[in-house]
């Protein structure tokens, strides 16, 4: 047997986590056990497949938390509807009167989960990086809530802590440098940091803070390590619902970068930009945006 299909063998299926009994029946505690589980399995895949193949250990890690999510989600919320970046077909937009197209079941249902099984697959696979995250959200059809997420969780597993609406955290302190002027802190990628973030940081006199994955850098925000979180060009609703959920709870600012709400379960599954920070700061950076990225 070769060494690639031994490794395969050993991570064919999500490794079955102690359950610790029934899950919770509340829907944000219930967000947290998923992503909490889904976390223990990714640490599990990366100590069986190791980091000598890094695409492997990747497709492993997203195989495994994707299986595991879908199947708890059918075993305990079996009505309700999912949207996962790992489903076939997840990145169509659906439109109305397109031939041989099927509406997804999701934008019919009352309750669906926008799941990322993993969130920074990059950092997921070099040794030593804690800066990847699993992503439970829950929208709702009923709106009572901004944006229409009823619950979240987001797991950050190699860091050994969970941030979710069960248990919402406090809201991030005015840090001493900013409020004695010093700069703020924006969270961006650590490989690709676009171009108008740079631009903008310069603009209002604020220092990049690399990291990995949007949801890390959402709980940045969140936890106060950095000030903002600025993005545009390329995202979808799994990559922001469950950081965006936990944020709207704790009371900071999340929008697009146009300053209007974040809509989640639409038939074109695409949401290029938004912007996360305290309140206070809203303002000064949905001017600056306009300048560097002008709308249409």
């Amino acid at each position: 047997m070769s060494e690639q299909t031994d490794t395969s063998a050993r991570i064919a299926g999500p490794r079955e986590p102690e359950s610790g009994g029934a899950p919770p029946v509340n829907d944000s505690a219930f967000a947290r056990w998923l992503a909490d589980r889904a976390g223990q399995v990714l640490l599990q895949v990366r100590e069986d497949v190791g980091y000598a193949d890094g695409k492997m250990l990747k497709d492993a890690g997203d195989k495994a938390a994707h299986e595991l999510l879908r199947a708890e989600l059918a075993r305990w919320r079996p009505a309700d509807a999912v949207l996962s970046e790992e489903d076939d077909q997840s990145r169509v937009a659906w439109q109305e009167g397109e031939r041989d197209t099927t509406r997804p079941d999701r934008l019919d249902s009352g309750r669906v989960w926008i799941v990322d099984p993993l969130d920074g697959t990059r950092e997921f696979s070099e040794e030593g990086r804690t800066d990847w995250a699993v992503h439970v959200a829950l929208w709702t059809g009923d709106c009572s809530s901004p944006s229409c997420l009823a619950a979240g969780a987001v797991a950050m597993p190699a860091q050994h802590r969970t941030l979710g609406t069960d248990h919402v955290p406090a809201y991030p302190p005015l840090p001493l440098t900013a409020a004695t002027g010093g700069p703020i802190r924006i969270a961006a990628s650590r490989t690709r940091p676009p171009a108008f973030v740079t631009a903008l940081a310069e603009d209002i006199g604020a220092e990049l803070v690399p990291m990995g994955s949007a949801g890390v850098k959402i709980a940045a925000v969140i936890s106060g390590e950095a000030d903002a979180y600025v993005h545009a060009g390329g995202q979808y609703e799994w990559d922001s619902a469950a950081p965006v959920a936990v944020a709207l709870a704790t009371g900071l600012h999340a929008s697009r970068i146009d300053g209007s709400v974040l809509e989640y379960n639409r038939a074109d599954p695409k949401l290029p930009d938004l912007v996360v920070c305290r309140k206070d700061l809203a303002p000064r950076l949905l001017a600056a945006l306009q300048r560097h990225l002008p709308l249409t």
